[in-house]
């Protein structure tokens, strides 16, 4: 087994497949470090795996090994994590005077509660579509599925939600400059980019995870709509880090017609389901949760029934 380092898993997949004189579907790997881009020209990483042939070495010894190399890189790393921790916080701290912690403080609790309230005393509220009619108007444009967002809905309840968003930020640490929302298609797309898109991404894209699962547990219910959120280009990223880690899997399924993915956080299990969707148009395709509560995807044959 190898140790394989390269700019990106694709072209570490490559490198492993020379490597070992066969193909990307022949071989067994684990993933160690995958790259990162880093934050302005800082702290790039490169995507790092373990590969043998596939008849190569048992599984235990493939574990065994992969741990090694990810406690060496985890070293390796460490002390540029910390930096990195550390320059988050300062850029941070050094934006909030000491007037703006006296005020925050005093409003912290203000903030949360009149966040979803603000807007209504400049805007009228967009009322969510009844069951009956948001099923009606989807199902109208179901045989020729377009851009709706020019109906007058869809402008109003665009327009509240951004202004909501705005005042969110507003009363946060960040420097955000652009918040731009479009509805169409039963869908609330979200933009929002600054000086401190990086911050609000956050490590590991945490603070991602929780800003779009608040923005969802809000809008969906208020407005029966589902929710994309992009913060500069991290979706746009993050689909192209998934696209290469895909690669070999889909030449897997090509070849054994069915497939299960390793377990994928956050945004990464929703991105992976879409593209192998659009890979597999006649497969089952679907999220599904193990014992241990971590996500993968599934893609397998449609059942069928017997007649007779």
């Amino acid at each position: 087994m190898k140790k394989i380092e390269a700019p990106s898993l694709e072209e570490a997949y490559n490198k492993a497949s020379i490597e070992f004189g066969c193909s990307i579907t022949e071989l067994t790997y684990e993933i160690v470090q995958y790259p990162t881009a880093g934050m302005l020209g800082l702290f790039k990483k490169n995507a790092i795996i373990v590969a043998i042939k596939k008849s190569g070495e048992t599984q235990a010894q493939i574990i065994e090994y992969t741990q090694s190399v990810k406690k060496e890189t985890a070293i390796l790393n460490d002390k540029e994590s910390i930096e990195t921790i550390e320059t988050e916080e300062k850029i941070v701290e050094k934006r909030i005077e000491p007037k703006e912690i006296i005020e925050n403080v005093k409003e912290k609790d203000v903030v949360v509660d009149s966040f979803f309230d603000n807007v209504k005393k400049e805007t009228p509220i967009v009322q969510a579509p009844k069951k009956e009619e948001f099923v009606k108007a989807n199902t109208k444009g179901s045989s020729n599925f377009g851009d709706d967002r020019d109906e007058p809905r869809n402008k109003q309840m665009a327009i509240e939600i951004e202004n909501q968003i705005k005042f969110l930020m507003s009363k946060s640490c960040f420097s955000i400059d652009t918040i731009e929302v479009d509805v169409f298609n039963s869908i609330a797309h979200i933009f929002i980019d600054g000086e401190d898109a990086a911050l609000l991404i956050g490590k590991e894209g945490y603070r991602y995870n929780a800003l779009s699962y608040m923005f969802f547990n809000w809008i969906n219910p208020k407005y029966n709509l589902y929710v994309k959120l992009e913060i500069a280009e991290f979706v746009q990223s993050q689909q192209e880090m998934i696209k290469s880690y895909l690669q070999p899997f889909i030449e897997s399924v090509k070849v054994d017609g069915k497939g299960k993915t390793k377990p994928l956080d956050g945004i990464l299990v929703q991105i992976a389901l879409e593209q192998l969707r659009t890979q597999f148009p006649n497969k089952y395709v679907a999220i599904k949760t193990g014992k241990d509560g971590k996500k993968f995807v599934i893609v397998n044959n449609f059942l069928t029934k017997l007649n007779g």
